[in-house]
Formats: C-alpha cells, sequence, structure tokens
C-alpha cells in the first residue's frame, strides 16, 4: 500500500516560484473548466487548517487553492504513485517521459506492460503516457484490472510539459499522499478541516454510467454512504463540499445542505452529438 510520511513545512521562496500549479495529468469529470464557477462557493484558507480530497483524480481543486496541509489520497494504486514520483522525482520523471513515442504500436506496447513489474518512475512515466496519449485521456480498467483504453490517435500530443510538472511537484511538497478509501482518509478528521469529495457521479440514466476509474465500480450504497459520512463530518464542525450529478438521487441524498447548480461541458460521449453542457450540484454544508 503506497503512502509516506511527511512535514508540512515550505519556505516562502519556494511558493513565490508557483506561478499557475494545475493537473499534470487528464482525468474523466476533472474540475479545471468549472474553478471559476466554484470560486464563489469555497472557503478561504483563513477558514479550515487542513485539506482533504479523499477522490483525488486530476486534483484540480487542490492545485488551485494550493493549502498550507493536504491530506490526497485515491483508490487507484497507479494514479498515487504517479502523484509520488512527481513530487519526489520530477526531473528524473521528465527525462523518462521524454523517451516516449507518440505512436499506435508504440501505445500498445506500453499499455500491454505489467506495471508492478516496473520500478515506481518507470510506472509513474507510463501512467502518463497512456494517460497523454489514449482516447480522451480516459482511466478504464477491465475486470482484470487492466488498463484498456485504446489509442487517442493524436499526432500532436505533447506527453511531457516540463514547467507544468515541475510547479506541481512544489505545490505537493505540502501534501500527504496515500492510497486508501474515502472511508478511511476522512475517519481521523476534525473540526476545522475542509473536505472535498468528488466521487464517480451518479449516472444520468442506465447507459451514461462510466464509473470504472478503479475496480469494483462505485455503487448506489456506496453513494449513500458517502452521504452519510458527509452529515457525520458536518456534525463535527468539519467543512464539506460534494460534487455529483443532478439526479433525484443526490437530491434526496443531500436533503438540507446548500444545493448549487453548476454548468458542464461534458467531454465524454462515443457519440459527439451527445456532448455538450449539463447541470451538475455542487452541496456543501456552509
Amino acid at each position: 500500500m503506497l503512502s509516506e510520511t511527511i512535514g508540512f513545512e515550505q519556505s516562502g521562496a519556494e511558493r513565490l516560484i508557483i506561478a499557475r500549479p494545475r493537473p499534470f495529468i487528464k482525468w474523466a469529470g476533472g474540475k479545471r473548466r468549472l474553478l471559476e464557477q466554484y470560486a464563489p462557493h469555497l472557503p478561504s484558507q483563513s477558514h479550515f487548517k487542513r485539506y482533504l480530497e479523499p477522490f483525488l483524480g486530476g486534483g484540480a481543486l487542490f492545485f488551485y487553492l494550493r493549502p498550507e496541509k493536504a491530506i490526497l489520497a485515491d483508490l487507484n494504486e497507479e494514479l498515487i504513485n504517479c502523484y509520488l514520483m512527481v513530487k519526489q522525482h520530477p526531473e528524473e520523471l521528465i527525462d523518462r517521459l521524454k523517451r516516449h513515442k507518440v505512436t499506435s504500436s508504440y501505445f500498445y506496447e506500453m499499455r500491454k506492460q505489467e506495471p508492478l513489474t516496473l520500478s515506481p518512475l518507470e510506472r509513474a512515466s507510463r501512467f502518463i503516457y497512456l494517460n497523454k496519449t489514449c482516447y480522451n485521456g480516459l482511466y478504464r480498467v477491465n475486470s482484470s484490472g487492466q488498463f484498456n483504453v485504446p489509442f487517442g490517435k493524436s499526432k500532436s500530443t505533447s506527453v511531457c510539459d516540463e514547467s507544468v510538472i515541475r510547479t506541481a511537484s512544489i505545490t505537493l511538497q505540502n501534501a500527504h499522499l496515500k492510497v486508501s478509501s474515502f472511508e478511511d482518509t476522512v475517519s481521523e478528521v476534525v473540526a476545522g478541516d475542509f473536505v472535498y469529495f468528488d466521487p464517480p457521479y451518479v449516472p444520468l440514466s442506465q447507459t451514461a454510467s462510466f464509473t470504472n476509474y478503479t475496480s469494483p465500480a462505485f455503487t448506489d450504497r456506496d453513494q449513500d454512504k458517502l452521504a452519510s459520512i458527509a452529515r457525520e463530518l458536518s456534525r463535527k464542525g468539519v467543512l464539506v463540499i460534494v460534487s455529483n450529478s443532478n439526479t433525484e438521487m443526490v437530491h434526496r441524498l443531500y436533503r438540507g445542505f446548500r444545493i448549487e447548480l453548476v454548468r458542464c461541458n461534458r467531454a465524454i460521449n462515443s457519440n459527439t452529438l451527445g456532448r455538450g453542457a449539463v447541470d451538475e450540484l455542487l452541496i456543501k454544508n456552509f
């Protein structure tokens, strides 16, 4: 199980180096394009002591907030390993990323590699490469836990953005990273913490479900458990924000919370005519 122990100090000089940190990977459901809409609903840094994000993904909100203390977690071990390598070995990772080729044959050679046979740096390099060159930047695994997204067919793809990786590395120095369930991640939160939950969404229809970021899928029972935990954290004096789809189920689960509508451009659909703006929910307890 990947994890680490880390202090939270960072020098003023290092903070000045960071201009606009942003995600170094693409992620289905990523919030980078929604940050302008989210901003008015976020607590100021002075209103919380520590930031927790149990469904890390691309980490757009973390990079936007740049909190002084953070716990970042996900069940996707490949994802967390990638964050650890960006944080701890950015230059070595950049060197490896520069060696990749953006061709179909090379992509499928990389895809069939078994991550556990590789070093942590090689795993991270493979992860970013596949993320940048696969179809729509999806992360999807089959029933055996193997990455199975096809090649994206774009010859202009840039695999390595050196400045993005370096600024991400600096920002991550204040974060503790671990592979963990959302329940375990928030098991020791205290009053004054701020938790942002961005789970796999409740599908808008039976055919719209896409929850296999990790295996097994996120179920209705998990959604119910998450809402119950959000209520428990509220009673403890923890600031909570949850993102989810605009469905009757989500409205029911979070009745009594403050619910805001945000407009999101849907990027993933097999039919391009089915892509467009949809309403999502930003749910908060403050």
